[in-house]
């Protein structure tokens, strides 16, 4: 018999806010003050999903950013990132309406995040979305950030289900290997707007084998 899903786990950036442009120009901003940067390119192939911290040792190990440094363009961009976001991140109808139909069916969600605690708090209140939630967990969360599946173990466990009861929502490879290996099932997307109700639906269905909803 397969499984029932009670709950739906969401990563953060790339799939309920479209913020990995805003990491990458706040994480520029501090490096250039010490003359280091990093192409975009460079920034979705190696440093997609990761903590500032993680990021910030690749560019020790590579470029000789010298450790002492770290915490310093760590605040920085921390900084940065809140600036942005302060003026670049709304709500959208699309999120608003997934997340309030998840609810109405009864399904809890949570967020999963590699970003730090104070900036989850801060996009998903300005995107007017944080109330839908039951919890979210941060980098602060854990002991192993994404691709670390800890994060979303701890979640699946503070929701009080089984991995098979719960789907994932991710975007990018650290989370989704993250999420494949907690047990639950995963949705991967491309970009935030194929974060909908029909496309959720649909993979819940398909999972559940019950009929999907039309595109």
């Amino acid at each position: 018999m397969k499984n029932k899903i009670k709950a739906v786990i969401f990563d953060m950036d790339g799939v309920l806010i479209d913020a990995k442009e805003w990491h990458y120009h706040a994480l520029n901003r501090a490096l250039k003050l010490f003359g280091m940067q990093i192409e975009y390119e460079q920034h979705l192939r190696r440093f997609d999903g990761l903590p500032t911290k993680e990021k910030l040792m690749t560019l020790h190990k590579e470029k000789d950013l010298p450790l002492k440094l770290f915490n310093f363009i760590d605040q920085l961009k921390q900084k940065y990132t809140l600036e942005i976001v302060e003026t670049s991140c709304h709500p959208q109808f699309q999120h608003e309406y997934l997340l309030s139909r998840l609810a109405l069916d009864g399904y809890k969600l949570a967020v999963a995040s590699n970003s730090i605690r104070k900036t989850i708090e801060v996009m998903l209140s300005k995107a007017n979305i944080i109330d839908y939630f039951d919890f979210y967990l941060s980098n602060q969360d854990v002991v192993k950030s994404k691709p670390s599946p800890d994060i979303y173990i701890k979640a699946i466990d503070k929701l009080g289900l089984s991995p098979p009861e719960c789907l994932i929502v991710e975007d990018n490879e650290n989370g989704i290997k993250a999420a494949k290996a907690s047990g639950a099932h995963v949705l991967a997307i491309g970009n935030i707007e194929e974060v909908n109700y029909i496309n959720i639906m649909n993979k819940i269905s398909s999972l559940e084998g019950t009929q999907c909803l039309r595109s």
